[in-house]
Parts: C-alpha cells; structure tokens; sequence
C-alpha cells in the first residue's frame, strides 16, 4: 500500500498550493511548513532560522570558517561556529523524514524526502516544474514584482542543485529517483488528477504483485 507521496519541485512550480490541494482531497498530512516548524523545535530554535538553512549548502565564507575552525588545535573559543548549520539541519530532516513517513498517509514537501525515502516501497515520488516563464508568471501573481520573481526563479533552483548535489551526491532533478516529472503549466487541478490516477494504478499494480505471490 503506498502511504507516502513526496514532492520536490523547482521554486515558483506551484508545489506548494499543490501537495495542500492534494493532501486536502486524500485526508492525508502535509509535511511542509509543518516539517520545519518540526525541525526548528527539535533543534530549539525560531522557525527563521531553519528556513535560512533548509535545502541550501552553508554560505562560503561560512564553510571556510568552520573548516579552519574544526581544523585548529582543539578548536578555537574565539571563533563563532554555530551549532545550527546545513550539515546539522540536514540531520534533522533526515530524522524528521523519518518519522513522518513512519506514520503513514502522508505528502512530504521537498527537504531531501525523496532521497531519505528512496528506498521504500511505499512511497511514490513526484517532481514538478515549469518552464521560467511560467514560473515567473505564477510569482508575480502571488505578490512578487517582475524583478523579484526573475531572481528568485534564477537563484533558488541553482541553490537546492548545490545542496542535493553536496549532500546527496546526485544531480538536480535525478530523473531516476521519480515516479514521474510532472509539468505543472497544465494546471494545478490537472497534477493533481493525474498524481491521483498514479497512486490509484500503482496500488492496483501492488495488489496484483501480491495476488501473484500468495
């Protein structure tokens, strides 16, 4: 039986309306913002400061401050290593991914899911985009400016690439770890009908593997 569904998506796809939508019409739990507000508690600090770190790789200077730092004989007290980094982070939601797929009946948002889950069989694993412009139309209809929404488009998605790529070793998207690559210019009522009919023929395709083998 499949209990989990996880989205990665490029940003300004509409994931996020979308996997709402969908958990909405399944009954299912959205971890999303739920899913940092998990790791923020976890790691005792404000929500901001997760969503700083999540899905980015530690800014350079950072990653060489913390490098010679590590590298110093028995560390040095005069440099301001923080505890909450990427690398910690990434621990957490690995953890939180965990858990929440432990529970079941769930849609998880991103944060790595699709790689900490890989490996199960219960699990179906969608990725959606669109192409720049339509992404920077969806944007600018949520409020950004056209300035803000072209940015946004050209920096995120080149930032999470860098961070699957550092901790996942994979290119971004690895079309090998998806069920299927869905383009969401099509409408968010149509993605989701067609993830629907995905999950309900790949449960009919469990149940016959499991007629054939009792």
């Amino acid at each position: 039986m499949i209990r989990i569904i996880t989205i990665e998506r490029e940003y300004g796809s509409g994931a996020a309306q979308i996997a709402e939508n969908l958990a909405a019409q399944l009954g299912w739990k959205l971890w999303d913002q739920l899913l940092t507000q998990e790791i923020a508690r976890l790691a005792h600090c404000e929500q901001s400061v997760v969503e700083k770190h999540e899905e980015r790789r530690d800014p350079l200077y950072y990653r060489l401050l913390k490098s010679f730092a590590l590298g110093s004989y028995e560390g040095s007290p005069g440099v301001p290593v923080e505890a909450l980094n990427a690398d910690s982070i990434v621990r957490i939601s690995e953890r939180v991914v965990e858990q929440a797929a432990a529970s079941g009946n769930c849609i998880i948002v991103g944060r790595g899911s699709q790689h900490f889950l890989r490996a199960c069989d219960d699990t179906l694993r969608f990725f959606l985009y669109a192409s720049r412009e339509e992404k920077i139309r969806r944007l600018i209809s949520e409020g950004n400016s056209e300035r803000d929404a072209e940015i946004l488009v050209d920096t995120v998605d080149w930032e999470r690439a860098a961070f699957i790529k550092r901790y996942f070793h994979a290119e971004w998207p690895d079309r090998s770890v998806y069920h299927a690559m869905i383009n969401t210019a099509s409408g968010d009522e149509t993605v989701i009908q067609a993830i629907l009919s995905f999950l309900q023929q790949s449960e009919k395709h469990l149940e016959e593997l499991h007629g054939r083998t009792r």
